[in-house]
């Protein structure tokens, strides 16, 4: 049997076929119209009906309402939870950086603190939002939260 390499590839027997050539005379069985049959839009040129088209009856998805709506100023959060901070050692500074290394959240959103769970070490949190309960609940162990918009932490 003879080895297969690079000068050698041949298709199986059978799995390719001669390309049609159109036009090509009467006795070819694809002269004169070439398949296409006999006027109209499918034997011109780029003759093809376009994706959804009816036949000149309104098209579905221009009879249908438009509805919803894409905010384009929306900010969406990657959430962390207070049960989730238990994982960072007591007095230790938890920021954005530290929380996508410990793989809690994404890079390049911004993240929340939300007061799930409980608190049970002080933690200082460098983060973008927070709710009230989880601040309060921060505070009481002992923490405190920073946040863009409060200007000075909060501490406990």
């Amino acid at each position: 049997m003879e080895t297969i390499d690079l000068s050698n590839l041949r298709p199986a027997a059978g799995s390719r076929r001669p390309r049609k050539r159109l036009g090509r005379g009467i006795g070819s069985g694809t002269g004169k119209t070439s398949g296409r049959g006999h006027k109209g839009r499918g034997a011109r040129s780029g003759g093809n009906t376009p994706p959804g088209y009816e036949g000149g009856q309104m098209p579905l998805q221009r009879r249908l309402p438009k509805f919803g709506f894409t905010n384009p100023t929306r900010v969406t959060y990657e959430i962390i939870t207070l049960s989730q901070l238990d994982r960072f050692a007591a007095g230790s500074v938890v920021d954005v950086e530290a929380l996508v290394g410990a793989g809690l959240v994404r890079k390049g959103r911004p993240v929340k603190l939300l007061g799930n769970g409980a608190v049970s070490r002080p933690v200082t949190l460098k983060i973008d939002k927070a709710s009230a309960s989880a601040r309060a609940a921060v505070v009481a162990a002992g923490g405190s939260v920073e946040t863009p918009g409060t200007g000075a932490a909060q501490e406990g």
